[in-house]
């Protein structure tokens, strides 16, 4: 049978048009059911309490649970791998932090590529770390403490989350950039202890674990470690003002597997951003130190390369090894 020419083409285009039609159907439809947020680290971290604010404003946006999952160990890395191998339907996510891409550096083995398998969804916010030092070391200024630790040198403890952690590798930078000797301690605990008795003297840490001291007088914040000064440590100065290229910024945001489908990506990005710039969201992120940074997947994508590339290089030229 013949089709006229005219009802042909009226045919084709319909077929043409059916993908699209699809797609857009697929991304009105999600989510369908529950949705996972794989957090790799454990609870009452940053990263679990921002997946558990973001998780609940989800909920309310989209109609369906947002369930975090806490899946910890090797750095980050388990839980990052449970999500590469998750069906990439948008149902299962991964909370993502700056550590995952250092981990491409630090761990030489692994069964996956953050950044090949792992899609970038959207970003959520950028965190400021602090250099902070116990009262006893004779130093007010950053110029000081360099000085000071030039004329000790291996005397002075710089305590860290442990070996080719975020806090880790932000000091070793530090290091590098101003030539001085810092012996490094790392705990799997917390090193808050620690640098309040003085066992160790200096911390690259989060402003949310080392704000309340340095408010009570406990501690002395020398500098954040941000271009830009926090607007939570407003007279604290930037590493930058007296280290002249020193920038080190955390930030957290959201993975999905590879292969992921464009539109249900696109729509998580929209919902992630507007709750991100929710007033009520932005105080409560503030009160972790973070300040909200919105993207689109791709900036938030060329980010995260950005970032595996500058801090592969600090991980390589300190040979820091992951343990």
């Amino acid at each position: 049978m013949k089709l006229p020419r005219r009802r042909f083409l009226h045919l084709a285009a319909g077929a043409a048009a059916l993908p699209a039609v699809s797609r857009i159907a697929r991304a009105q439809a999600y989510p369908t059911r529950p949705v996972r947020i794989i957090v790799p680290f454990p609870a009452g971290q940053a990263t679990d309490t921002i997946a558990r604010l973001m998780g609940q404003s989800l909920l309310e946006r989209l109609g369906q649970p947002f369930v975090i999952e806490n899946r910890t160990g090797a750095g980050g890395n388990i839980g990052t791998e449970s999500v590469v191998r998750a069906t990439p339907d948008g149902h299962t996510l991964l909370l993502v932090g700056l550590s995952n891409a250092m981990n491409a550096t630090l761990y030489k083995k692994l069964n996956f590529s953050f950044i090949r398998d792992i899609a970038p969804v959207a970003s959520i916010g950028g965190a400021p770390y602090v250099m902070v030092i116990n009262p006893s070391v004779p130093a007010k200024t950053v110029p000081e403490f360099i000085s000071y630790a030039k004329a000790n040198p291996s005397k002075i403890n710089m305590g860290s989350s442990g070996s080719g952690s975020v806090s880790h590798v932000f000091g070793e930078r530090f290091k590098t950039m101003t030539g001085i000797n810092l012996v490094h301690v790392q705990y799997r605990g917390g090193y808050v202890p620690d640098l309040l008795s003085g066992q160790v003297q200096v911390v690259f840490g989060t402003i949310s674990s080392c704000i309340q001291y340095i408010r009570g007088g406990m501690l002395r914040a020398l500098a954040v470690t941000t271009a830009t000064r926090s607007d939570v440590l407003p007279d604290i100065p930037t590493l930058a003002e007296f280290v002249p290229g020193y920038e080190a910024s955390q930030w957290y945001g959201v993975g999905a597997p590879k292969d992921t489908p464009g539109e249900v990506i696109d729509k998580l990005n929209n919902e992630i951003n507007a709750v991100t710039a929710d007033p009520l969201m932005k105080a409560r992120l503030a009160g972790l130190g973070v300040d909200p940074m919105s993207m689109t997947s791709a900036a938030f994508g060329k980010l995260i390369a950005d970032d595996a590339e500058k801090w592969g290089e600090v991980i390589r030229a300190a040979d820091i090894k992951a343990e």
